[in-house]
């Protein structure tokens, strides 16, 4: 194993697939000559050459659309978006095209394309630029939405990702980029699909994704304090969901607590509530608890940016709340 940042476990990825692949290539604003904006692909321009490692104008609908219609005709692009704040440009191309291009050619095309950059909140960057659309595109049929929350998933998924006949929603976080983890020094992918079980856990399962989840983590330590358990699963892959890992985790546990960093109407947690509601209600033995951000536009300042998102306390009252403890 190697310690490694995400930034460079996503340009790994990204490298890897195109030694393997001739046909994969990157596109997008500064990914070539600024070696990108996050430097997620750094030294790619030096190894891949300026046609393959594409620098665009700052036109998300052109430059999506290109990427759509090279797709039909046998290229695997990966499309960077400086934030996915900015994909809402080119979001006709990616709903309208690539998820619905499968079923309207009858299965003549696939659209093997892989859309990637950060998603969520950032610090202070205001409201235009501190949203969250793995609900969003998760929406859509035809879509496989994938947020990961360390280097190892990262690359193992995006990997699998670029492999993939279908179009792929890949959600990272500027916050992240400089996170550090283990990766293996062999070649190795990660299933789209399945979630992970981080923490094993007895008295209350809590299921979040992204950076976000880091404060389960802390929030389950502070609870270890008190005794209790909890079993920590992070999804991975938004859609399609792994319903089963969290459902035989409420089996276990009988209690259910979602934290997710997006606004509370139609979420994820919203959805998984409804799946675990549906096929494990008789299992529960306290109503599901969701953690979402407030439901309100990402403020600037400091003080309510905080307020605004969740954190460890919210985290840690919620499964006290569960299991009613005062």
């Amino acid at each position: 194993m190697k310690t490694i940042q995400f930034r460079e476990a996503v340009a790994e990825a990204m490298s890897e697939e195109m030694r393997r692949d001739e046909s994969v290539y990157l596109m997008g604003e500064e990914v070539a000559e600024y070696n990108g904006a996050y430097k997620a692909s750094k030294g790619m321009l030096d190894e891949f050459g300026p046609e393959r490692v594409i620098d665009t104008p700052i036109a998300e609908l052109g430059f999506s659309g290109i990427a759509v219609g090279s797709a039909m005709n046998g290229n695997r692009p990966i499309v960077e978006y400086m934030t996915f704040n900015f994909s809402l440009v080119g979001i006709d191309q990616i709903i309208n095209n690539a998820a619905k291009m499968r079923q309207m050619s009858g299965g003549q095309f696939n659209i093997p394309i892989v859309f990637r950059g950060p998603t969520g909140s950032a610090g202070q960057l205001g409201a235009t630029h501190s949203q969250a659309f793995e609900s969003w595109y998760a929406n859509t049929p035809g879509l496989k939405v994938i947020v990961p929350s360390n280097p190892y998933d990262a690359k193992g998924l995006l990997k699998a990702a670029i492999r993939d006949d279908d179009p792929v929603i890949f959600m990272e976080s500027e916050q992240m980029y400089g996170d550090k983890g283990e990766v293996p020094e062999e070649e190795y992918t990660i299933e789209i699909g399945k979630a992970d079980i981080k923490r094993e856990g007895k008295d209350v399962t809590i299921v979040s994704f992204g950076k976000i989840i880091k404060e389960a983590y802390k929030a389950a330590d502070e609870l270890e304090k008190d005794d209790i358990s909890c079993e920590i699963i992070d999804l991975r892959t938004v859609r399609p969901m792994d319903h089963d890992t969290i459902i035989e985790s409420v089996k276990k546990t009988n209690r259910l607590v979602i934290l997710e960093e997006s606004w509370p109407f139609g979420s994820v947690a919203t959805e998984i509530t409804y799946q675990v509601q549906e096929k494990a209600f008789d299992f529960l033995d306290a109503p599901i608890v969701k953690i979402n951000t407030a439901d309100t536009p990402a403020p600037y300042s400091p003080v309510l940016l905080k307020e605004w998102l969740p954190n460890s306390g919210d985290v840690v009252k919620a499964v006290k709340k569960v299991m009613y403890i005062d």
